[in-house]
Parts: C-alpha cells; structure tokens; sequence
C-alpha cells in the first residue's frame, strides 16, 4: 500500500478526502524555542565549545514551531479518527510524541475534544544528547508520548504478551536522518503492529520525514501524513521512500 506525504497543513485536510484513522502519530513541537539545540554538541562548530557557537546556537528548530496550537491539532483528530465502534477491542487511539511539561497541557485539551482517557508512555534510550551536561547534573535519556482515547480501550494485538509502558529506544541504522527530531522506524512499527491490522488507516499530521508512513507501508497500513516544509517533502520522495521494505511481521502473515 502506497503511503502519502501532502505537502500541506493538517488543518486543510478537507480538501484531501483522506479517510478516517485507527490510529493518529503525531511528534508534535516541543515549544523548546532558542532552546531547540540547548546541551546538545550541535551547538558548538564540530561539537567542540572551544571552537565557538555552530549557527544552530539560539536557534528553534523550525520556525513553524511557535506557531503550534494543540486546540486545533485536537479538533483535527477528534474529526478524523474514526468512531468507536459497538464491538470490543476495535476503538481508535492516538499517540502523541511530546514534552514531560507538555503532558498536563495536552491531557486537558484532549479532553476538551473528547479524549477523556490517556496511558503515558516513556522511550529509554541508551545515551543521552545532554552530552554537555555530563559532569554537571543529572542528564536525561528518555522521550515521552501519551495514548489518548476516547471511551473504549483502544484495540490491541499485544499477542498476549505483558506490554509495559517504557519501552526501549531502538536504534534505525536502516533509515536515512532527514529530520532533527525524526523518530526511528522500528519503534514506529513497534506502536503501529500494537493498535491497527493490516489495512487499517495511520494518519500522521506532523509528519516531518515521514518515518510514519515509511513505518506504516512496510507494515502493509494505509498511511497518509500532512507536512508544510517543502524540504521535507521533497527528502521523504528522494531519500525516506528508499527505505520502504513491505512485509508483514510474521506472525501476521500467520493469520
């Protein structure tokens, strides 16, 4: 199944006709304002303090990122996740990369747009990018996200194993890095197995490389996402669709 990147804000998704979701991903911006490369090597040329401040010092990350009201991301997926249907274990969900201080926020407005239940979810990783910090404080490795839903538990093929929630950060060798904060691959397929079938619909609306949809179409789902930076659009056509490798996991295959 071919994925689709529109090069657009999700907030224009009416003149698409895409269809409804079981599952949104969305890595929404963290508001890190001047703060985007703070601790980071990435702030010094050649990631040496003693060479000066590289052009990325100062800097947010995209300069859309300011501009991000959760209130209309809300209404976005409250209108294009699908319905809970009558039977069990089939009600949608989403997943929402954030902040740890963004947490609080997004909850509530969840619930304004009718996601009254969440599950937090914390990814470990095996270093830190506070690399700068070291020997100076506790240092953090770990991202966060949120499964938002509305009545119903959202379905679930955890093939009856016990699945927490702080999971591992999986490295991506296979995957080209196009994007500052792009998620890696085998994680998004991890999230993607656990909450759609094959043919469902994962709708990404900050989708950035694309590593959403990369992860989707290998997992035979229907994916589209909504991404406003040109660049990113054009790397996910030349570079991110390379990486494409379709093939159930095995034990879908075995269904």
């Amino acid at each position: 199944m071919t994925a689709q990147l529109i090069h657009d804000h999700f907030q224009n998704f009416k003149r698409y006709q895409i269809p409804k979701a079981q599952l949104i991903i969305a890595d929404i911006p963290y508001n890190l304002g001047a703060n985007a490369y703070g601790s980071s090597p990435l702030w010094y040329i050649d990631g040496d303090n003693k060479n000066g401040e590289s052009n990325l010092a100062g800097k947010q990350f995209f300069d859309t990122d300011k501009n991000f009201r959760v209130p209309e991301f809300m209404h976005f997926a409250s209108r294009m996740l699908r319905k809970e249907p009558k039977e069990r274990g089939q009600a949608p969900c989403m997943i929402v990369f954030c902040a740890f201080d963004q947490q609080p926020m997004i909850i509530d407005q969840a619930k304004k747009a009718g996601f009254k239940n969440y599950i937090n979810l914390v990814f470990r990783k095996r270093t830190s990018p506070q690399v700068l910090k070291a020997n100076m404080r506790v240092v953090g490795n770990a991202e966060y996200a949120l499964i938002l839903y509305r009545d119903k538990l959202p379905k679930f093929n955890n093939r009856g194993r016990m699945v927490m929630n702080v999971m591992d950060w999986p490295r991506d060798p296979n995957t080209p890095k196009v994007h500052p904060t792009q998620k890696p691959v085998p994680l998004l397929e991890q999230l993607i197995e656990l909450f759609t079938d094959s043919g469902d619909v994962v709708i990404d609306p900050c989708a950035g490389s694309g590593s959403t949809l990369v992860a989707a179409e290998n997992l035979n789902r229907k994916a589209y996402g909504f991404e406003i930076k040109k660049e990113f659009c054009d790397a996910y056509e030349t570079r991110m669709r390379r990486a494409v490798t379709v093939g159930l996991p095995l034990w879908e295959e075995a269904q």
